[in-house]
């Protein structure tokens, strides 16, 4: 800021907001103040910002021109009755147009003092001239100096002296300053923002507690009974329709094929070595008119709990052994059952499998037995293999095929599940020599399933016996909680027991409930529904806590109506 002899000129930064403006005019000692603007001086294209700085210079006893060729800012400095000069040589003229009208006298004298000081006729840089001296501060510029109006960035003199005018405003301020404070309009806008928000955060909770949240639900008890029934059916694959008067269903095979591989260790030892061999000779006892019959080729001789075989037959005829006659053949061979070196014995007496009138002996020892012991796959290695195929869990195939049938729109019958004799095949055979045996079992498993309403049909027919039908009739008929036995069957037929708890009593049509309770309190929704025959006690409940009447809409309402604990055997 600047200043000339009676009067004051200050340059505006384009930055400055009009609370910082106002502050200038403010500190500033003369009565003649000049603002010198820059070019798009937005701060004061606000009408209440021009308002506010005319108020504040009429507050003040000052004259403010503002020093600017903005056409814009005209029809604002009009509306408020603000002096406005092109340059600091053009003359201050109050800008063509319809200005302000002033409500008070206060203003009307301000106007008149602001004739008597400022006189319109001259320019601004006349005022200097005629101003006191003692309103002169140091360093002001002569009354001959020319302020050039470049519309940018203040001298540094003329920065210097605005300094010093803020200084001069804020020490004026610390000693109580002005009484009329600005409003934060920024402030203003960020409050109003924040209330917008918060009215629409308002409105969604509003709507989610009315609208969304509440719910209610009403248990509906009759006088309905329980009967318990116990059915036996028969399912037939190949019939079309229901027979009633011998429970015959129609009836679904859904079939799925399994291929498990499972492997196992070889347990079997065999020994590959060789047969140990020799010779024997057999006598029959003594010697009689008859000749014993020979002992044929392949008969088992026994000793020492070792088994041999004869190779060859052995004929009988009568020779004298120390004076006595006795029935002897001659030497024949024989070999060991098994290979192994066990059999290399020495000379020994042996039995005759199934002659009992027949010892053999060898005369010298047995040899040629050798072992050699290798693993081999036995049949019990074979059959454990399957027994692990056969204890798998079959849970996952009962619930594909439960899951096919209800596909089909029938009802699964679990316990007719079954699987076919499976087809085995094992990599290697019984006696094979290996140390593993692999298993592939190939199994077909079967569910039948039949439509719902044919089962119904055979459970009402059996029910309707035992109850009025003229004021009851089968609100359940259940098959949610069945239980079914199935026996062997023959062809496409499969006997099978159902048992079920069916339940009959007044009817209700939930979906007409809902309706007619929509929107009541639970005092009216009892009454309604307690018109229904049948109907012994009715509880609404509401959530959450503050909701105090039913739902209008009808998705938010729930009715259950309870079955019956007492049961009646309708067997």
């Amino acid at each position: 800021m600047s200043t000339q002899p009676g009067k004051d000129t200050i340059y505006i930064d384009v930055d400055d907001e009009i609370t910082a403006i106002i502050d200038k005019v403010r500190g500033s000692h003369e009565k003649i103040v000049a603002l010198v603007l820059p070019k798009r001086a937005t701060v004061l294209q606000s009408i209440v910002n021009m308002k506010l700085l005319k108020r504040t210079a009429d507050e003040a006893k000052k004259h403010l021109v503002l020093i600017t060729g903005e056409a814009g800012l005209m029809p604002l400095a009009a509306s408020v009755g603000m002096y406005v000069a092109k340059t600091l040589q053009s003359k201050p003229e109050i800008p063509s147009g319809t200005a302000a009208a002033h409500d008070t006298n206060d203003d009307q004298e301000e106007a008149v003092s602001m004739a008597d000081d400022l006189d319109a006729s001259k320019p601004v840089g006349e005022h200097m001239r005629h101003a006191p001296s003692s309103v002169v501060r140091p360093g002001s510029a002569s009354d001959d100096e020319t302020i050039e109006l470049d519309n940018g960035t203040p001298t540094a003199a003329a920065s210097g002296a605005m300094v010093g005018a803020d200084a001069a405003a804020s020490a004026k301020k610390k000693k109580g300053g002005s009484k009329f404070k600005i409003p934060d309009f920024n402030k203003f806008r960020v409050w109003g923002t924040i209330a917008a928000v918060a009215v629409v955060v308002l409105i969604v909770m509003l709507y989610f507690a009315f609208s969304v949240l509440p719910s209610a639900s009403i248990s509906v008890k009759t006088d309905s009974t329980a009967i318990q029934q116990t059915l036996s059916m028969r399912l037939n694959t190949a019939a079309t329709a229901v027979n009633s008067a011998n429970n015959t269903v129609p009836a679904v095979s859904q079939e799925t094929q399994k291929t498990v591989t499972q492997q196992g260790e070889a347990t079997g030892q065999v020994d590959k070595g060789t047969k140990a061999s020799g010779q024997v000779t057999m006598t029959a006892g003594a010697c009689t008119a008859d000749t014993p019959s020979g002992v044929p080729a392949g008969a088992g001789l026994s000793a020492n709990g070792l088994t041999f075989i004869t190779q060859t037959t052995a004929s009988f005829s009568p020779q004298v052994t120390k004076g006595k006659c006795v029935w002897t053949s001659s030497a024949i061979g024989i070999t060991a059952q098994n290979n192994g070196d066990k059999y290399n014995i020495g000379a020994a007496t042996f039995s005759v499998a199934g002659r009992s009138d027949v010892t053999a002996t060898s005369s010298s020892a047995l040899s040629g037995g050798t072992s050699n012991i290798v693993k081999v796959v036995s049949q019990q290695d074979i059959d454990n293999v399957k027994q692990k195929i056969i204890s798998q869990d079959t849970a996952a195939i009962k619930k594909e095929l439960q899951q096919a049938l209800v596909g089909k729109g029938l009802y699964a019958i679990q316990d007719s599940f079954i699987n076919k004799d499976p087809e085995v095949i094992t990599n290697v055979a019984a006696g094979t020599e290996a140390t593993t045996v692999t298993v592939t079992q190939k199994t077909t498993y079967t569910m039948l399933g039949a439509k719902q309403d044919d089962l119904k049909k055979i459970i009402g027919d059996a029910v309707n016996k035992k109850i009025d039908t003229s004021k009851q009739q089968i609100l359940d008929y259940g098959l949610d909680s069945a239980n079914f036995q199935t026996q062997s069957g023959q062809g496409t037929i499969t006997p099978i027991s159902m048992s079920v708890t069916a339940v009959a009593g007044s009817d209700i049509n939930t979906a007409s409930v809902k309706q007619q309770v929509a929107g009541k309190k639970s005092s009216e929704a009892k009454d309604i529904i307690g018109k229904y025959p049948g109907v012994t006690s009715v509880t609404v409940d509401y959530s959450p806590f503050w909701v105090s009447s039913i739902p209008k809409k009808t998705s938010k309402i729930t009715v259950t109506i309870e079955k019956p604990t007492a049961t009646k055997n309708a067997n």
